[in-house]
């Protein structure tokens, strides 16, 4: 269907903005941040998170340290950037743009839809 690959593209743009958001609070392991993602439903596998992480720390927007966890085996803990820093904070003003204007044409959508609606009623 047109439209899941419709949804399939959005959430591909919002994943990686959600995944900056979440390593902005600071230190995270790859574990944490699939976690959060799959209990809001932005993500069905963890596998795609990975490649995705070594993307952003390709274009130095995240850096990572291994770390000793619990049980004694090392883990990586990723953190943004100076420069992953500065893109997020922008990258927040575009969100905002966009989705500031995605509700004014529902809004407007849904109201001449409504209107339309009440016309043919009438006739």
């Amino acid at each position: 269907m047109i439209a899941e690959k419709i949804k399939s593209q959005l959430r591909t743009g919002v994943l990686e903005y959600c995944v900056m958001q979440i390593l902005r609070r600071g230190e995270v392991y790859a574990s944490d941040i699939i976690d959060e993602l799959l209990e809001e439903d932005l993500i069905k596998v963890e596998g795609i998170i990975y490649p995705l992480l070594m993307r952003l720390k390709q274009e130095n927007l995240v850096q990572y340290e291994w770390n000793e966890a619990q049980n004694g085996l090392p883990k990586k803990h990723y953190q943004l950037t100076e420069s992953g820093q500065n893109t997020i904070k922008a990258l927040d003003e575009t969100w905002i743009e966009i989705n500031k204007s995605a509700k004014r044409i529902k809004k407007k959508t849904d109201e001449e839809l409504k209107t339309a609606k009440e016309t043919n009623k009438e006739n």
